[in-house]
Protein backbone atom coordinates (compact mmCIF):
# COMPACT_ATOMS: atom_id res chain seq x y z
CA UNK A 1 0.00 0.00 0.00
CA UNK A 2 1.09 3.45 -0.99
CA UNK A 3 0.52 6.34 1.27
CA UNK A 4 0.75 9.93 0.82
CA UNK A 5 1.22 11.76 4.43
CA UNK A 6 1.38 15.14 4.93
CA UNK A 7 1.52 17.96 7.77
CA UNK A 8 1.84 21.50 8.56
CA UNK A 9 2.83 23.33 5.52
CA UNK A 10 0.50 22.63 2.29
CA UNK A 11 2.53 21.31 -0.49
CA UNK A 12 2.70 24.24 -3.60
CA UNK A 13 3.79 20.38 -5.75
CA UNK A 14 0.35 19.12 -4.75
CA UNK A 15 -2.16 22.33 -4.64
CA UNK A 16 -0.93 25.61 -6.29
CA UNK A 17 1.14 23.64 -9.38
CA UNK A 18 -1.25 20.08 -9.07
CA UNK A 19 -0.73 18.35 -12.44
CA UNK A 20 -3.08 15.47 -13.52
CA UNK A 21 -1.34 12.55 -12.28
CA UNK A 22 0.85 13.65 -9.47
CA UNK A 23 -1.50 11.69 -6.95
CA UNK A 24 -1.64 8.26 -9.31
CA UNK A 25 -0.49 5.26 -7.46
CA UNK A 26 -1.27 6.76 -4.02
CA UNK A 27 -3.82 4.22 -2.10
CA UNK A 28 -4.15 6.62 1.28
CA UNK A 29 -3.75 10.19 2.50
CA UNK A 30 -3.10 10.87 6.10
CA UNK A 31 -2.92 14.40 7.37
CA UNK A 32 -0.84 14.75 10.58
CA UNK A 33 -2.65 18.13 10.77
CA UNK A 34 -1.86 22.04 10.90
CA UNK A 35 -3.13 22.05 7.36
CA UNK A 36 -5.74 24.23 5.63
CA UNK A 37 -8.76 22.12 5.23
CA UNK A 38 -9.48 22.99 1.86
CA UNK A 39 -6.34 21.61 0.79
CA UNK A 40 -7.45 18.25 2.31
CA UNK A 41 -10.40 18.99 1.01
CA UNK A 42 -8.73 19.48 -2.38
CA UNK A 43 -6.87 16.28 -2.29
CA UNK A 44 -9.53 13.79 -1.38
CA UNK A 45 -11.52 15.08 -4.80
CA UNK A 46 -8.39 14.52 -6.96
CA UNK A 47 -6.98 11.39 -5.87
CA UNK A 48 -10.30 9.60 -5.42
CA UNK A 49 -8.91 7.81 -2.14
CA UNK A 50 -9.62 8.11 1.68
CA UNK A 51 -8.10 11.07 3.18
CA UNK A 52 -7.54 10.86 6.89
CA UNK A 53 -7.02 13.25 9.57
CA UNK A 54 -5.70 14.27 12.75
CA UNK A 55 -6.20 17.74 14.10
CA UNK A 56 -2.53 20.17 14.84
CA UNK A 57 -2.12 22.68 17.41
CA UNK A 58 -3.16 25.28 15.01
CA UNK A 59 -6.56 23.10 13.76
CA UNK A 60 -8.90 25.20 15.52
CA UNK A 61 -10.48 26.51 12.48
CA UNK A 62 -11.83 22.92 11.88
CA UNK A 63 -14.47 23.40 14.03
CA UNK A 64 -16.82 25.74 11.44
CA UNK A 65 -15.05 24.14 7.87
CA UNK A 66 -14.12 20.85 8.22
CA UNK A 67 -12.47 19.24 5.20
CA UNK A 68 -15.27 17.67 3.54
CA UNK A 69 -14.92 14.07 2.16
CA UNK A 70 -11.89 13.48 4.80
CA UNK A 71 -12.13 11.55 7.86
CA UNK A 72 -11.30 12.37 11.16
CA UNK A 73 -9.50 9.60 13.14
CA UNK A 74 -9.07 11.17 16.27
CA UNK A 75 -9.49 8.70 19.10
CA UNK A 76 -10.04 6.09 16.78
CA UNK A 77 -8.77 2.95 15.51
CA UNK A 78 -9.36 3.17 11.54
CA UNK A 79 -9.65 0.08 9.61
CA UNK A 80 -8.47 0.72 5.86
CA UNK A 81 -7.68 -2.62 3.84
CA UNK A 82 -6.25 -4.82 7.32
CA UNK A 83 -4.39 -2.19 8.28
CA UNK A 84 -5.43 -0.40 11.86
CA UNK A 85 -4.59 3.28 12.18
CA UNK A 86 -4.78 5.05 15.68
CA UNK A 87 -5.39 8.86 15.50
CA UNK A 88 -3.90 11.42 18.29
CA UNK A 89 -3.85 14.35 17.23
CA UNK A 90 -3.01 17.80 19.17
CA UNK A 91 0.37 19.24 20.57
CA UNK A 92 1.53 19.44 24.59
CA UNK A 93 -0.46 22.71 26.26
CA UNK A 94 1.59 25.45 25.79
CA UNK A 95 -1.52 28.30 25.68
CA UNK A 96 -5.15 28.11 25.76
CA UNK A 97 -5.52 26.41 22.18
CA UNK A 98 -8.35 24.24 21.53
CA UNK A 99 -5.89 20.66 20.17
CA UNK A 100 -3.22 21.14 23.51
CA UNK A 101 -3.11 18.65 25.69
CA UNK A 102 -1.15 17.97 29.25
CA UNK A 103 0.42 14.60 29.55
CA UNK A 104 -2.15 13.74 31.57
CA UNK A 105 -4.84 14.77 29.79
CA UNK A 106 -2.74 12.68 26.75
CA UNK A 107 -2.60 9.68 28.67
CA UNK A 108 -6.47 9.54 29.79
CA UNK A 109 -7.33 10.05 26.08
CA UNK A 110 -5.22 6.80 25.45
CA UNK A 111 -6.74 4.75 28.76
CA UNK A 112 -10.22 5.46 26.93
CA UNK A 113 -9.32 3.13 23.90
CA UNK A 114 -7.65 0.62 26.04
CA UNK A 115 -10.50 -1.94 25.10
CA UNK A 116 -10.50 -0.72 21.72
CA UNK A 117 -6.62 -1.42 21.41
CA UNK A 118 -7.42 -4.54 23.15
CA UNK A 119 -10.02 -6.52 21.31
CA UNK A 120 -8.57 -4.83 17.97
CA UNK A 121 -5.09 -6.39 19.23
CA UNK A 122 -3.29 -2.92 19.08
CA UNK A 123 -2.63 -1.29 16.00
CA UNK A 124 -0.43 -0.65 12.63
CA UNK A 125 0.04 2.97 12.19
CA UNK A 126 0.43 5.55 14.97
CA UNK A 127 -0.72 9.04 13.76
CA UNK A 128 -0.16 11.59 15.80
CA UNK A 129 0.53 15.80 15.45
CA UNK A 130 3.33 15.85 18.18
CA UNK A 131 6.25 13.73 18.55
CA UNK A 132 6.82 11.40 21.28
CA UNK A 133 9.04 12.77 24.17
CA UNK A 134 12.67 12.91 23.08
CA UNK A 135 12.20 10.94 19.73
CA UNK A 136 12.77 13.63 16.96
CA UNK A 137 11.02 16.45 19.47
CA UNK A 138 12.10 19.97 20.80
CA UNK A 139 12.74 20.93 24.32
CA UNK A 140 10.70 23.97 24.16
CA UNK A 141 7.14 23.42 25.40
CA UNK A 142 5.48 23.57 22.53
CA UNK A 143 7.76 21.24 20.39
CA UNK A 144 8.26 18.92 23.23
CA UNK A 145 6.47 15.28 22.56
CA UNK A 146 4.28 12.95 24.46
CA UNK A 147 5.57 9.82 26.73
CA UNK A 148 2.72 8.25 26.25
CA UNK A 149 3.32 8.04 22.84
CA UNK A 150 6.82 6.39 23.76
CA UNK A 151 4.53 3.53 25.27
CA UNK A 152 2.27 3.04 23.04
CA UNK A 153 5.07 2.30 20.52
CA UNK A 154 6.72 0.07 23.19
CA UNK A 155 3.59 -1.76 24.49
CA UNK A 156 2.24 -2.58 20.99
CA UNK A 157 5.01 -2.00 18.52
CA UNK A 158 3.29 -0.62 15.64
CA UNK A 159 5.22 -0.45 12.13
CA UNK A 160 4.66 2.95 11.78
CA UNK A 161 4.74 5.99 13.71
CA UNK A 162 3.33 9.26 11.83
CA UNK A 163 3.88 12.71 13.22
CA UNK A 164 4.04 16.31 12.23
CA UNK A 165 4.45 19.34 14.54
CA UNK A 166 8.55 19.57 14.16
CA UNK A 167 9.42 21.64 10.38
CA UNK A 168 12.40 20.14 8.76
CA UNK A 169 12.89 23.78 7.98
CA UNK A 170 13.89 24.39 11.94
CA UNK A 171 17.30 22.63 11.49
CA UNK A 172 19.33 20.18 10.17
CA UNK A 173 19.14 17.84 13.61
CA UNK A 174 15.31 17.54 12.24
CA UNK A 175 14.87 14.29 10.55
CA UNK A 176 12.29 12.48 8.25
CA UNK A 177 13.23 9.34 8.99
CA UNK A 178 14.27 7.61 12.41
CA UNK A 179 13.18 3.93 14.26
CA UNK A 180 12.57 3.44 18.42
CA UNK A 181 12.57 -0.18 18.53
CA UNK A 182 10.79 -1.86 16.11
CA UNK A 183 8.65 0.76 14.56
CA UNK A 184 9.55 2.97 11.74
CA UNK A 185 9.30 7.14 12.22
CA UNK A 186 7.94 8.96 9.91
CA UNK A 187 7.94 13.34 10.27
CA UNK A 188 5.56 14.21 7.52
CA UNK A 189 6.31 17.69 7.05
CA UNK A 190 4.87 18.99 4.13
CA UNK A 191 4.77 15.54 2.34
CA UNK A 192 6.29 12.12 1.57
CA UNK A 193 5.34 8.74 0.06
CA UNK A 194 6.06 5.46 1.56
CA UNK A 195 5.35 2.12 1.02
CA UNK A 196 3.73 0.58 3.97
CA UNK A 197 4.98 -3.20 3.47
CA UNK A 198 8.19 -1.87 2.62
CA UNK A 199 10.56 -3.73 4.99
CA UNK A 200 13.30 -0.68 4.95
CA UNK A 201 11.10 2.33 3.84
CA UNK A 202 14.07 4.55 4.64
CA UNK A 203 15.54 3.70 0.92
CA UNK A 204 12.22 4.25 -0.29
CA UNK A 205 10.99 7.16 0.98
CA UNK A 206 10.04 9.92 -1.48
CA UNK A 207 9.68 13.41 -0.24
CA UNK A 208 12.83 13.90 2.04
Amino acid sequence: MKILAIADEESKYLWEYYEKGRLEGIDLIISCGDLDPAYLSFLVTLSSVPVLYVHGNHDEKYAKSPPEGCICIEDKVFVYKGVRILGLGGSMRYSSGQHQYTERQMKQRVARMRLRLLLGRGFDILVTHAPAYQINDGRDLCHQGFQVFRTLVEKYKPKYFLHGHVHLSYGREQKRYDRYQDTHIINAYERCVFEFEDEDPQKSLWGR
